[in-house]
């Protein structure tokens, strides 16, 4: 796409800091706070879910998943017939970014959507799936010479730190550090940045607890080696996340209920039973406190809907053109949009026979799973641990293994998002460096693009 006009005079950072709310805020983020206290800090309704890719699409297009297509962090391809989570192409985004048709140099660094981007450069998390089965840690960077220097300088990214029960600091500390490398290969007129780690002990063990000031200050330490890094080269900042965490105690199974109602259907295989999306007549696919219910035929909508909104832990069911109530009215979004109380998010599962679930149910398998699953945050406490250390083990001797060590019990889950909070400052925040920029009154996800916009015009 041609661009117009000239680079802006000065670039900008746009760092987020995935789960942070304003509540956060104070002794714990000596960094953040300084920011804000120089420019302002406020609190922004989400796009909803309120939940990574559908956050990230809506920041950066100012429109809602009604315009830009992104209901979630997967969704079901009808075309395909598959349930497909965690894609990597832009071209999945159905709106233009706040980048198109302008000359600004774009960074997107471990932001969402990083493949077949308009991006000048790129940096995405990537593993590689070795024809044996193993996998093993990597990530895709453009244009090439971009991966070999963070290689050489960084190291390999620790991909096992990036998600599963190892989650932790050290794949923060890695994108944070290999961004300011990063930045000084590219020069870039805006860049993005994805510090994901504050996510995990808050979903694990829930958003309040002893757990919580370390990783505020771990967080803090790493957004300031990215937040000093933009200060030195005259770059505005913003901060922004996509959610805050809300307690949760059980899960909601609507899968288990529309299989026993007759509606969902499994085909079997070797791995067990697999849920069959093109013979079922409805199924889920659950993103933390959201599911989107895909309804083959309209004389089954009124008895999904009344089946699923009966469910202990469901606050309400949308259809059809009431789905525009949460922005949500969009081609690739089930018949029925499903909402979790609080205190309740939406698990995939759709075996009834324990003996008969899917190989992968208890292992990090992001792509087979038909739905978001936050117990892979968990070693499953009943040998767990020991399964995983077998595995390794097997896999380092050169046989064949399936690591599977995690938990399938609900109630581990502390933490989830997806909706609204029920107090703004529990909500996602906006820091920014300048303190004339809140005259724009940023006050939803949307309005990040506005302000993108404005810092580069």
């Amino acid at each position: 796409m041609s661009s117009t006009g000239s680079r802006p005079a000065r670039p900008l950072v746009v760092l987020n800091c995935v789960g942070l709310t304003r509540a956060h805020l104070g002794q714990d983020t000596p960094n953040l706070m300084r920011l804000a206290t120089e420019g302002f800090a406020t609190s922004l309704d989400a796009a909803l879910p309120a939940v990574t890719t559908t956050a990230q699409a809506t920041m950066l297009t100012g429109v809602d998943p009604s315009a830009h297509g992104i209901v979630a962090n997967g969704w079901y391809f009808r075309d395909l017939n598959e349930i497909l989570l965690w894609r990597q192409s832009e071209a999945l985004v159905c709106a233009p970014h706040v980048w198109e048709g302008r000359p600004w140099k774009v960074l997107k660094h471990f932001w969402w959507y990083a493949m077949n981007t308009g991006a000048q450069a790129t940096v995405t998390p990537r593993p590689v799936y070795h024809h044996d089965g193993a996998k093993s840690p990597d990530f895709y960077a453009h244009p090439v010479s971009l991966k070999e220097t963070l290689q050489k300088k960084h190291g390999t990214f620790p991909l096992f730190n990036f998600w599963g029960p190892t989650a932790g600091p050290a794949s923060t500390r890695w994108i944070a550090e290999s961004f300011v490398t990063a930045w000084e290969e590219t020069q870039p007129d805006l860049g993005l940045c994805y510090l994901p780690h504050l996510d995990y002990d808050l979903q694990r063990f829930g958003p309040a607890g002893p757990h919580l000031a370390p990783n505020l200050r771990e967080l803090d330490a790493c957004a300031a080696k990215v937040i000093d890094h933009a200060r030195a080269r005259n770059a505005r900042i913003l901060v922004v996340s996509e959610y805050g965490i809300t307690p949760v105690s059980d899960a909601v199974f609507p899968n288990r209920a529309l299989r026993e109602a007759g509606l969902l259907e499994v085909t079997t295989n070797a791995a067990g039973e697999l849920l069959d999306p093109g013979t079922s007549r409805a199924f889920a696919v659950c993103d933390h406190q959201l599911a989107h219910v895909y309804v083959r035929k309209d004389s089954d909508l009124a008895p999904v809907r009344d089946l699923l909104a009966r469910l202990p832990g469901v606050e309400r069911v949308l259809e059809g053109g009431a789905r525009s109530e949460i922005g949500l009215n969009h081609a690739r979004s089930g018949e029925l949009i499903v909402l979790a109380a609080q205190g309740w998010w939406f698990a995939f599962d759709y075996w009834l026979d324990p003996a008969r679930k899917p190989d992968f149910a208890q292992a990090v398998e992001i792509h087979k799973k038909p739905g978001y699953d936050p117990r892979e945050l968990f070693f499953d406490p009943n040998g767990g641990k020991w399964r995983a250390a077998k595995a390794l083990l097997r896999k380092k001797l050169g046989f064949r293994y399936l690591l599977n060590p995690c938990s399938l019990d609900p109630k581990l889950v502390r933490g989830s998002h997806g909706l609204s909070p029920l107090s703004p400052e529990d909500g996602p925040v906006l820091i920014a460096s300048d303190r004339s920029l809140e005259s724009l009154r940023p006050s939803h996800h949307r309005d990040v693009a506005t302000l993108i916009q404005h810092c580069l015009a």
